[in-house]
């Protein structure tokens, strides 16, 4: 895997203003969704730095590309479909967007990093064209067999202007969870100028830095999230670009997302009050304001001293720890605590391509998820904590035995 050397004085990915406001230093941790096969685990593991610093004139919070896109995201172990709040979010969404805009079957709808189709196969049922770019050839290759074209790269403005030409033109553009994971967010930005029609719609999904910041959300900062990302700062990128926003909702995915409407400067879609709401609150929250994200490490270090205290109180009382869910997310909270095998026994995941295999730093055993009823532990850590609802939901047979779930953020919890 290859390494990009750290810039000496590092400068912000979208504006190029020096960066000298540390948000937070994670220290050396492994890629959080390098999952590690048996025989691996006896290997010396690269270890990469991960320091999120915020800018101090556009306020993008990022960190450092020590690692480049191509070595993250060519072959990769999500797999959207595995949720199955996700898939209902994506459906929910196709249905949404058919009746508020009469996409039909004259219309095209493309998404970037569409993963294995779990989103645009909703279009498809509807007889909707579609087109799905995405990265990960393995992950493409599950999607193809869904029936969704999909072209296999990297989004910016020299795919575009090849899938321009192909006559892919959008009238519909969906971006979930892909801002965040471009190193080069210009680039990416200014394809989507390129390839959506004149009176198209491009929608922007992302996790809220308002309530990453509020909510000590620590463990959603890793090497392939590049930015974290509020919609002040969403609405630079678009501007720096020749387009604009002009609704945004709140969606309760992913600990609390936004979901930003955007077309090209010249479009004919009226700016809804939702928009100048958002602008309100995220100016009341401070969110244009370096003194915000101050303290910010000192909290994590609170939420790091609660689980630790937790597991270290359990093995005391001889108690059985496991965690549900391999998410990557879960894998910077057990690296920064510095969790092992010792005081967590295994995780469960749904997702096959995870199971049997390690979780990276900590090498916590992956097993599918009956693994917990064989096992019946005490306590069950949740570590998509986002998910926690639809994960004690499903695993609610726990409690004939007395076990219960803990949730680590924004502070340790038990659920009743």
């Amino acid at each position: 895997m290859s390494l990009i050397a750290p810039q000496a004085a590092p400068v912000c990915r979208f504006c190029h203003a020096p960066l000298t406001q540390s948000l937070i230093d994670l220290g050396s941790m492994p890629l959080a969704n390098s999952f590690l096969a048996e025989e691996r685990l006896k290997l010396a593991e690269p270890v990469y730095p991960l320091h999120a610093r915020v800018c101090g004139e556009c306020f993008l919070v990022q960190v450092d590309a020590v690692v480049p896109a191509e070595d993250i995201f060519s072959d990769y172990a999500y797999f959207s479909s595995y949720s199955a709040s996700w898939v209902e979010h994506a459906r929910v969404y196709a249905a949404a967007m058919i009746a508020r805009f009469g996409i039909n079957a004259d219309s095209k709808v493309v998404e970037i990093a569409s993963n294995d189709g779990y989103l645009l196969r909703h279009f498809v049922a509807a007889g909707i064209p579609v087109l799905g770019i995405e990265p990960a050839a393995n992950v493409a290759a599950v999607a193809r067999q869904q029936g969704v074209t999909t072209d296999v790269a990297f989004f910016g403005v020299k795919t575009a202007q090849r899938l321009k030409a192909q006559g892919h033109s959008a009238d519909l553009m969906a971006a979930n969870n892909v801002l965040a994971h471009v190193p080069d967010i210009n680039d990416f930005a200014a394809g989507f100028a390129v390839l959506l029609k004149p009176e198209g719609v491009w929608t922007i999904e992302f996790p809220s830095l308002m309530n990453l910041i509020q909510q000590a959300q620590f463990d959603t900062i890793y090497h392939e999230h590049y930015s974290y990302l509020s919609l002040s700062v969403v609405e630079r990128i678009l501007a720096a670009h020749g387009m604009r926003a002009f609704d945004v909702e709140e969606l309760p995915t992913h600990g609390g997302s936004l979901r930003v409407y955007a077309c090209h400067l010249t479009a004919q879609y009226e700016t809804g009050d939702a928009l100048f709401d958002m602008r309100e609150r995220e100016e009341d929250a401070g969110m244009d304001v370096l003194e915000t994200y101050q303290g910010f490490e000192v909290r994590a270090q609170l939420v790091k001293q609660a689980l630790l205290k937790f597991l270290d109180d359990a093995a005391r009382a001889g108690k059985k720890i496991v965690a549900y869910g391999a998410a990557a997310k879960g894998n910077t909270l057990l690296n920064y605590c510095g969790v092992t095998a010792e005081q967590i026994a295994f995780a469960v995941d749904s997702n096959p391509h995870k199971q049997g295999r390690y979780l990276p730093g900590s090498h916590i055993p992956v097993y599918a998820p009956d693994a917990i009823f064989a096992a019946r532990p005490d306590y069950v850590l949740i570590l998509p904590w986002n998910l926690a609802g639809e994960i004690s939901a499903n695993m609610a047979g726990i409690r004939e035995w007395g076990g219960k779930f803990a949730v680590p953020i924004p502070m340790l919890r038990l659920l009743d």
